[in-house]
């Protein structure tokens, strides 16, 4: 902690809460999730978010090479400075939602393990954006808030299963790694984190070209928690076909369920049941 601290006060520096930056300083923990990533010589890094770069090091020593995006200007500037002697890492001064994966993809020649301690602002429209550019990426492995991971990977019947569940559980597999304690960053975050890695399912149970109706189906479904399956899907205005109960009773799926009720395979037919 202390190092990081000189490190701040000898830059001028302090975390911005704007952006979220709550600096990793257990270098115990930084081995942890290099280690649940599987990084090896072969791998091209995308780390976000990198902050004064010591989880950055570590990975171009275990990896082919590192491109690590960073927002802060200031931070970007340092952090270009300290890696002028580290021949395999590129750092991006821009926002993370903001870059082209496509071409970033192209530019490296060869898919993206992503290894990052996230900002927990950005972490779910990251996640999103990740998902549909997931072709690009051979797998996740990300620092988020505790509650978001455990939204991740929560079965259906609870109230941590939502839109976000859904998702990424009908294009990966996602597991937790292990959980961090606040005092593990400087600030502290007033919340636990928890490291989870994603893989990609093989057996994907959907057509590409139906992704984006599933999407607004299943969000529509969580968009009024309280009320029935139906009736949220109504009040959601999602443009629904005649008799969308009988269509929904036609797969199996009780139109007065609740929507943390249904399986991915469910939502899967229910998508399908109202295109």
């Amino acid at each position: 902690m202390a190092s990081i601290r000189n490190e701040l006060r000898e830059y001028g520096l302090s975390p911005k809460k704007r952006l979220g930056q709550h600096f990793l300083v257990d270098r115990n923990i930084i081995v942890k999730v290099i280690r649940a990533a599987g990084v090896n010589k072969e791998d091209v890094i995308l780390e976000v978010g990198p902050g004064l770069g010591e989880m950055t090091l570590e990975l171009a020593r275990q990896a082919k090479s590192v491109i690590a995006v960073e927002i802060d200007s200031r931070l970007a500037a340092i952090l270009k400075k300290k890696m002028s002697v580290v021949s395999n890492v590129e750092i991006i001064q821009k926002d993370i939602l903001r870059i082209d994966f496509d071409g970033l993809s192209h530019h490296v020649k060869a898919p993206l393990k992503v290894v990052s301690n996230l900002p927990y602002q950005i972490s779910t429209p990251l996640l999103f954006r990740f998902i549909e550019s997931r072709k690009l990426f051979s797998s996740l492995t990300l620092m988020l808030q505790r509650e978001v991971v455990e939204r991740m990977v929560a079965p259906p019947g609870g109230k941590e299963y939502g839109a976000l569940s859904v998702l990424i559980q009908m294009v990966s597999r996602p597991s937790v790694q292990f959980f961090v304690k606040p005092s593990a960053f400087h600030p502290p975050p007033k919340v636990e984190s928890a490291v989870v890695r994603i893989v990609w399912r093989d057996d994907l149970m959907m057509k590409a070209e139906d992704e984006d109706w599933f999407k607004e189906v299943v969000k529509a479904s969580f968009s009024h928690r309280r009320k029935t399956l139906i009736n949220s899907l109504k009040y959601s205005g999602l443009p629904l076909p005649p008799l969308p109960e009988k269509r929904m009773g036609a797969t199996g799926i009780d139109p007065q369920r609740r929507s943390e009720t249904l399986t991915v395979q469910e939502f899967i037919r229910l998508a399908d049941a109202l295109k």
